[in-house]
């Protein structure tokens, strides 16, 4: 006999093993959008009249972050950076379009190649291409959302992420990576590092992928080329292991984290920063990691012309 949901007598959309219930499309719907409500209440991330940069990348976490904080109410604007990647770049630009154009979002557009002159892989460099691009998303997201305004960024990384994230830093006893991750980043350096905030904190990547389906967001599937073999992938297919075997460990070691994450600020090291020479934001050093990687001599400026 087919399960039926835990609520009504309409069959089951999804069975969830931590809580342990089978809900209809509609139920599944609710419990995802009240999870993501109580998640941004018991961090404090977000206040209704903030406004909220939502980086966008056209993948479901983003999309599915994106439409339930407007749904929620939010005052939501997203940006999307075209990282010069071929094929995959294009599709990802496509998509961020038509996720916005749906729930009425306005979208800003950001290219790499436009920009800086390469797109990322295009650059001779010995640094790994995950790490400048890391580097390269970071800054824009926050000059960007800095030079307009913004009070908030907000960024899709779900459960999964976190708790990858988490255990690769503790494997590799990385203590200050330890110090510093959580659900909310403050704002800092008199503004000009702007809060940073996960909604999508406290539900498993399976559940953004339901909740996507359920809702009819559509979304670019394909990883990026540079991400294939990445040792988060390897941790992510481990913590699914124990995750199957026992419901609830991904949920349970994050939270253990945030309660015990004070045992690793000992050993931050706080890095007294100024202004970089070039661009005047945030920098230990004379100049930016960012301008220094890209070469630059004079300051990108972000600020969006308002009707």
């Amino acid at each position: 006999m087919p399960a039926k949901c835990k609520f009504c007598d309409r069959p089951a959309f999804i069975k969830l093993h931590y809580p342990k219930m089978y809900l209809c499309e509609e139920h599944f719907k609710e419990y995802f959008e009240r999870k993501v409500r109580r998640t941004i209440e018991r961090y404090r991330m977000l206040k209704l009249d903030e406004r909220v940069l939502v980086a966008v990348s056209g993948g479901k976490d983003s999309a599915v972050a994106t439409y339930i904080l407007k749904k929620l109410g939010y005052k939501v604007e997203c940006l999307h950076i075209n990282l010069g990647i071929g094929d995959y770049s294009d599709k990802g630009e496509r998509y961020a379009k038509m996720q916005c154009e749906r729930i009425g979002a306005p979208l800003h557009i950001v290219r790499v190649r436009e920009l800086l002159g390469h797109g990322i892989g295009e650059v001779k460099t010995r640094r790994p291409t995950c790490s400048y691009c890391g580097l390269t998303k970071r800054y824009i997201f926050n000059k960007f959302a800095y030079d307009n305004g913004f009070d908030a960024v907000a960024t899709g990384h779900n459960l999964d992420d976190e708790a990858s994230f988490i255990f690769n830093n503790i494997m590799n006893w990385n203590t200050q990576y330890l110090a510093k991750q959580g659900p909310v980043t403050p704002a800092g350096f008199n503004g000009k590092l702007v809060k940073k905030v996960k909604p999508l904190y406290e539900v498993t990547e399976r559940e953004v992928v339901a909740y996507a389906l359920a809702s009819g967001i559509e979304y670019e599937i394909e990883e990026c080329p540079y991400a294939r073999g990445a040792t988060t992938l390897e941790w992510k297919g481990i913590l699914n292991q124990i995750e199957e075997k026992r419901p609830g460990t991904k949920i349970n070691f994050v939270k253990g984290y945030l309660r015990k994450r004070q045992l690793f600020e000992a050993e931050l090291k706080e890095a007294e920063l100024g202004e970089c020479r070039v661009c005047g934001m945030p920098s230990s050093g004379e100049v930016c990691s960012f301008c220094r990687f890209w070469g630059l001599d004079e300051p990108i400026d972000f600020r969006v012309k308002r009707q």
